[in-house]
């Protein structure tokens, strides 16, 4: 019964956000996986549609932040202020209280406030003035970054990028589909900008304890460790995947098995997932660099020498 309300709201998001297919299915696996993800994609690609959408089928809240230079940590997670009423101090929660929180340009904000942000995705909880303070149970940060602009900008550090599962790379639809999407928009036949709710935020919880039902035997596991533990023994890479690289590899394995409709992961799932969970975690070589070699590249090549396990 709720594999086929996920159904409906995974076909409902298709019909939504259209000639993203893949990325739509891998921001889904994100979610239920209890991971965040990086999307990058230049402008007017869909990307702020994207996550709303999922937010709106959810039935849950959704907040969007705009990272400027002069954005400071306590915009993201909220402050206290007097209050001469009371005499005492209150709490105002900042934006970062929600279930799906867009961090829209995130490299354009400077260092001290990233790791406000970044520190609440991985500790789950954030501290105003001393008073520590959880955040909802489904809580999902997607951070955008655009890949042509770099003047203003503060890089993510690697060692943060980790704290992301995924990291999607948002490109133009085909001709097809780019038709279709101006014919909608001219003909005023697009989907609305709002989705109605197709789960509820309990029925979502119990889904992805589901998801941790699935089985992920050791053979595929032990598949799953060979291509990380490759990464960190090729001389085309410089810096390979930590192990926080496989447990995320294996979450969103198990997510993207369930969406598929199976309760076992098989290596195909590994290799679906392997890319946008390894291609901001390794660093490659300069001399791969300078041939002009992609990160994607190196681990498709990685990926396809690991033997498959039968």
């Amino acid at each position: 019964m709720m594999r086929d309300q996920l159904t409906a709201l995974l076909n409902k998001y298709e019909t939504h956000i259209l000639g993203q297919a893949i990325n739509v299915r891998l921001l889904l696996s994100a979610i239920l996986s209890g991971g965040h993800v990086l999307l990058e994609g230049v402008p007017g690609t869909g990307k702020t549609q994207m996550v709303r959408t999922l937010a709106s089928l959810l039935g849950g809240q959704f907040n969007r932040i705009q990272f400027t230079p002069d954005l400071l940590p306590s915009d993201i997670t909220g402050s206290t202020v007097y209050n001469m009423k009371d005499g005492g101090f209150d709490t105002l929660k900042g934006p970062i209280f929600t279930n799906v929180l867009l961090a829209d340009e995130i490299n354009r904000t400077p260092a001290k406030t990233q790791a406000a942000l970044l520190e609440a995705m991985e500790e789950k909880q954030v501290t105003i003035h001393g008073e520590t303070y959880s955040l909802p149970d489904v809580f999902f940060v997607v951070a955008t970054q655009n890949p042509i602009e770099f003047e203003g900008t503060y890089p993510l550090p690697e060692a943060q990028q980790d704290r992301f599962l995924f990291k999607l790379k948002i490109d133009f639809p085909s001709f097809d589909e780019e038709v279709d999407v101006l014919k909608q928009v001219i003909e005023n036949t697009l989907a609305p900008k709002e989705a109605d709710v197709i789960l509820d935020i309990p029925t979502f919880l119990a889904i992805k304890q589901e998801i941790e039902a699935v089985t992920l035997h050791d053979d595929v596991l032990a598949y799953m460790m060979q291509i990380v533990r490759q990464t960190r023994e090729t001389e085309a890479i410089r810096f390979g995947a930590s192990t926080r690289a496989a447990i995320s590899m294996g979450r969103a394995a198990k997510a993207w098995a369930y969406l598929e409709g199976r309760d076992y992961v098989t290596p195909d799932d590994v290799k679906m997932v392997a890319i946008p969970a390894l291609r901001h975690r390794i660093q490659i070589s300069p001399h791969m660099e300078l041939e002009g070699v992609t990160v994607d590249q190196i681990v498709e090549e990685l990926v396809g020498a690991v033997t498959v396990p039968r």
